[in-house]
């Protein structure tokens, strides 16, 4: 039940294939059949905790993990005879072990009872092997379409170095590495980099040969990146539910990369995130919106950020000998700029409103009528409607 830890009977799950229901309900038949009693979070009692699948879209293959508080589960071999035959498709079938008083789904031990113990995949192209730890978007085709929108907007060229931070098993970063020059991805979790390593060597020797993959923390990765002089021309982030945190972001601003992307399963922590960068040097160009979880109110978003003096400014020396600010500010009085504008668009104009326009169009104020008197003053914006005809009186009197 939702917001609470209450179990509700469900059958029949429309957010999965219908094969992985008739699993699970063949797991609680056998579990009841033989006595295996359910995990109780509140005496620490009973033998399993949950039932983890996994199926690859275009493999079709399945994994069955089976989190359980000990490695020993009674009728094992009668369980995996059991449901090999009569669901083909199962690939392996796993016991993880998580015996702590915690919400956390998986432990760190895992053992195959049948199988190799992961299943196989491919995701934008790049073969994947998936075990019970490997982060993997549940929804296959539409993280394709996500993908895609992600390398659209990294437009990377041949010359490029591309930082992928959160990288997971590589997916992201590998299904652009073709064009690029030199891939660099990050992830906290041992399994996710040893998968994205054995990713990148099934792709081939060129993709394994421009790749190198890194355990770390996102954040003290990305600033030691950055400390020791790194400069990615293509950074992508991938952060969870959270966000990045501020040492993640301050080392991508170091980095100066000519482009972020930014790929949020929250749109609320990217939208934050995108925010600090703008105030960092950055711009939000691009946000496109992608429905992963269908019937769900959650959805994953892309972001383009594009560094401003790379894209947007052009830097020109002016001497301050060719600007005659007092010139411009002499021109005409606050009085004589009211009055055209009245007469010209029979709207009234204050002082305040007036300032603020002189000072978009870089007239310096003497008098600072842009600064409230009271520092802690909310101060009105000028209209849009009001700007533009103060802007047409600062032209007729050729003030700018």
């Amino acid at each position: 039940a939702g917001r609470t830890h209450r179990s509700v009977h469900c059958p029949d799950c429309k957010l999965q294939p219908d094969v992985l229901n008739e699993i699970g309900n063949t797991l609680c038949d056998f579990f009841a059949a033989h006595n295996i009693q359910p995990y109780d979070e509140q005496t620490g009692k009973g033998l399993v905790r949950h039932v983890f699948l996994r199926r690859g879209v275009h493999s079709g293959q399945i994994m069955v993990c089976l989190v359980c508080t000990r490695a020993k589960l009674p009728h094992a071999e009668e369980l995996c005879r059991a449901l090999t035959a009569q669901f083909s498709d199962i690939a392996t079938i796993l016991i993880n072990v998580n015996a702590r008083n915690t919400n956390v789904i998986l432990g760190s031990e895992t053992h195959a009872l049948y199988g190799p113990g992961f299943i196989e995949d491919t995701l934008c192209g790049v073969p994947v092997q998936l075990g019970p730890l490997s982060f993997y978007q549940v929804n296959t085709l539409a993280a394709e379409q996500l993908y895609g929108i992600a390398a659209e907007y990294a437009q990377l060229t041949p010359d490029d170095l591309l930082l992928d931070l959160y990288c997971g098993m590589g997916t992201i970063g590998l299904s652009m590495a073709d064009h690029c020059r030199e891939l660099i991805g990050v992830e906290i979790v041992p399994e996710a980099i040893e998968s994205a390593k054995a990713n990148a060597a099934r792709m081939g020797d060129a993709i394994a040969a421009k790749s190198r993959f890194f355990c770390a923390d996102a954040g003290q990765a990305a600033t030691q990146l950055a400390a020791e002089g790194l400069h990615p021309d293509v950074v992508m982030l991938d952060p969870p539910r959270k966000g990045c945190d501020e040492a993640t972001l301050s080392a991508v601003v170091t980095m100066s990369p000519r482009r972020v992307v930014y790929v949020s399963c929250n749109p609320s922590t990217a939208a934050r995130d995108a925010k600090w960068l703008e105030e960092h040097g950055y711009r939000a160009e691009k946000v496109q919106p992608v429905d992963l979880f269908p019937r769900t109110r959650h959805c994953e978003a892309v972001l383009l950020l594009t560094k401003l003096n790379v894209e947007r400014h052009i830097e020109v020396d002016v001497s301050m000998d060719e600007l005659d600010v007092t010139a411009a500010e002499s021109k005409a009085t606050y009085n004589e700029i009211r009055e055209y504008v009245w007469e010209h668009h029979q709207l009234k104009v204050s002082n305040l409103y007036i300032a603020q326009v002189k000072l978009k169009h870089g007239i310096i104020e003497r008098e600072n009528y842009h600064k409230a008197k009271n520092e802690n003053a909310k101060q009105p914006k000028c209209p849009k409607e009001k700007e533009d005809a103060i802007v047409e009186a600062l032209k007729h009197f050729q003030m700018i």
